[in-house]
């Protein structure tokens, strides 16, 4: 049996659709939150409903007792931890709220993992970790000390967290740094739901840093193909681990963090250009600087998972971008 938690999130309504096709069962938690877009969560939940071998919890996972219950309740083979309050500039406005459900939220999770026997450990990072590093690629085995956002940093420390945990406790955990995942039923907050809420609706977009900004946009079926193929191969620890030269992907504990990117980055302006196009209709574009806490350029480095797991981006920009389009016509108008 496997725990997902942000069942009602974005990545996690499809990684449980895969999931329950596959034969898995699996027990969805969420606490359905505030979300930018009204019923957004439940309708995904909506999708979920009556598929074979799922049962939804609405659970706070900052409740740590409510937590130990349902671990108590169930024995969980694996958990799939992507609940968090997402949002590099929301955690920039409510920094305690994203400390509360990215760092405490998980400490739960670790904790009742640990007490409760669980196999392996999956959870999301970002690639917001990398912060003020501006060598490309990204690699896993560079430092990630400088965390230009609140969002950041809280996903960071869940990083140092785990690794604790695998330390301490022997307990297998991998982290995934997400490199912008979009596709049907994203997220209202990030970029193309935005725009394409803007486009169809006729309003002008918002455009940072002239569209210079450079992200590793990543569509949703190729991120869960990873989790999926991950979560099926618990963490080890690395047998050449040099203290003296430690790698912050790995460990002599059980303990691993990949890069999940299309490795492919693309300006901003070409993606609203490819979005422009999928959609039929030209968008009014208003310039405005880059905030603060955002990254001039995210790129993946995804040799380690590669070398791990086989795997690679399937999806090209385009055809992503198509799907995503085809998807918004029959839906989109709801999310406004």
């Amino acid at each position: 049996m496997i725990l997902l938690t942000g069942v009602a999130g974005f990545i996690g309504m499809h990684l449980a659709r895969r999931l329950l096709a596959e034969g898995h069962e699996v027990v969805g938690v969420d606490h359905l939150g505030p979300c930018a877009a009204p019923g957004l969560k439940e309708r995904r939940l909506a999708a979920l409903d009556g598929l074979a071998g799922f049962r939804f919890r609405r659970l706070d996972l900052s409740d740590a007792a409510a937590l130990e219950a349902l671990f108590r309740a169930q024995r969980f083979e694996r958990v799939i931890h992507l609940a968090a309050q997402t949002g590099v500039r929301y955690s920039t406005e409510h920094p305690q709220e994203s400390v509360l459900h990215n760092v405490v939220a998980f400490a739960n999770v670790l904790e009742c993992s640990r007490r409760y026997g669980v196999g392996h450990l999956v959870y999301a990072s970002s690639s917001s970790t990398y912060g003020a590093n501006r060598r490309l690629p990204f690699s896993e085995h560079d430092p990630a000390g400088h965390p230009l956002s609140v969002y950041a940093a809280t996903k960071r420390s869940g990083e140092l967290l785990a690794h604790s945990y695998s330390h301490l406790y022997g307990l297998p955990t991998t982290g995934l740094r997400f490199f912008t995942v979009y596709g049907p039923w994203g997220r209202p907050d990030m970029a193309p739901m935005l725009f394409a809420n803007a486009i169809a609706a006729g309003r002008p977009i918002e455009v940072y840093n002239g569209g210079h900004m450079l992200r590793d946009f990543t569509y949703v079926d190729d991120v869960v193909e990873a989790v999926l193929r991950l979560a099926a191969q618990p963490a080890e620890a690395c047998s050449d681990f040099d203290p003296l030269h430690p790698d912050p992907a790995a460990s002599h504990a059980p303990f691993r963090i990949y890069n999940v990117g299309n490795q492919q980055p693309v300006r901003l302006s070409d993606f609203i250009g490819a979005l422009e196009e999928a959609l039929g209709r030209r968008a009014e574009r208003l310039a405005r600087p880059m905030p603060g806490a955002d990254m001039a350029a995210t790129c993946a480095d995804t040799q380690a998972l590669r070398e791990a797991i086989g795997w690679v981006p399937a999806t090209p920009l385009r055809i992503g971008i198509a799907r995503f389009a085809a998807w918004f016509r029959q839906h989109g108008a709801c999310h406004a």
